[in-house]
């Protein structure tokens, strides 16, 4: 008797035959542009269903998406700031650097656009007007791909943003163009997030075009031999997937108000298959 209390109670810590073993965890650091855009609840569904991988998404800035994979504090990041890319895969945290999409970035700003950059053709001669003109700027101020690129700019312009009117946000680029619409203030975004919030927005794109402003976004695997923890498998298997054909034709079919947000860097060989 005291045999079959024992196998009845085992038995009640024992999951029942057959049961569905948990979901391995692939832990992904990303930039708020992607998840901002509606792009990775687009895309991601499909890479869960077909690798029976879960995907724990963080999304912030790419400074800080960069230091969280050099700690091993992810497995994997999508990010856009090539230099810095560079510095982490150089460093040797970073391994299988590819590349995925591109969008460019714009400068927004309130209709009247009080500081005159409406049509400007070159980014940085922008932000100098918008200096000189004393209007608010806000910016990202988080160490992301795009506050990266903007303090570019400024550099090239031969200004510093150091000025009253200018505001450091340290939020993610949904939140600043909020911001810089209760402001009627001039900011700087990723195309992507400018068109999934701009309906709700009086801001105008103001200027655009301009060869700086490129903004191509890269997957990058931790390096195991820094972080042995690391889902190594699963970041080759999501690098592998976000760059396939298929995750191209997602990607390129991505549209919010009839308009594409991202160019996956896969178009051509997309286009000779069909």
């Amino acid at each position: 008797m005291r045999i079959l209390l024992s196998l009845l109670c085992l038995s009640l810590f024992l999951p029942p035959a057959g049961a569905a073993q948990a979901e391995e965890v692939l832990r992904l650091a990303t930039t708020t542009s992607t998840a901002n855009s509606g792009l990775l609840d687009h895309i991601l569904p499909d890479f869960e269903a077909d690798s029976g991988y879960q995907v724990h998404v963080i999304a912030v800035g790419t400074g800080k998406a960069l230091r969280m994979g050099q700690d091993g504090d992810v497995d994997v990041v999508l990010v856009h700031a090539p230099d810095s890319e560079t510095r982490f895969v150089d460093s040797g945290f970073g391994v299988d650097r590819r590349p995925v999409m591109h969008n460019d970035f714009v400068l927004v700003g309130p209709a009247d656009d009080p500081a005159g950059i409406a049509g400007a053709e070159n980014a940085a001669a922008a932000l100098a007007r918008i200096r000189g003109a004393t209007q608010i700027f806000v910016s990202r101020g988080d160490d992301s791909g795009t506050h990266k690129k903007e303090l570019s700019l400024w550099r090239e312009a031969g200004v510093t943003p150091d000025y009253p009117e200018y505001r450091a946000a340290g939020q993610g680029m949904g939140k600043v163009l909020q911001m810089a619409n209760e402001l009627r203030a001039y900011s700087l975004t990723d195309r992507g997030t400018w068109l999934a919030y701009r309906g709700n927005l009086d801001l105008r794109v103001l200027a655009e075009g301009d060869p700086a402003l490129f903004n191509p976004y890269s997957v990058i695997s931790v390096n195991p031999e820094h972080h042995a923890q690391a889902n190594t498998e699963g970041a080759k298997a999501f690098s592998d997937w976000l760059t396939s054909l298929e995750t191209c034709r997602l990607i390129q079919g991505f549209r919010v108000q009839g308009e594409r947000l991202f160019t996956p860097e896969c178009t051509s060989a997309l286009s000779s298959k069909q």
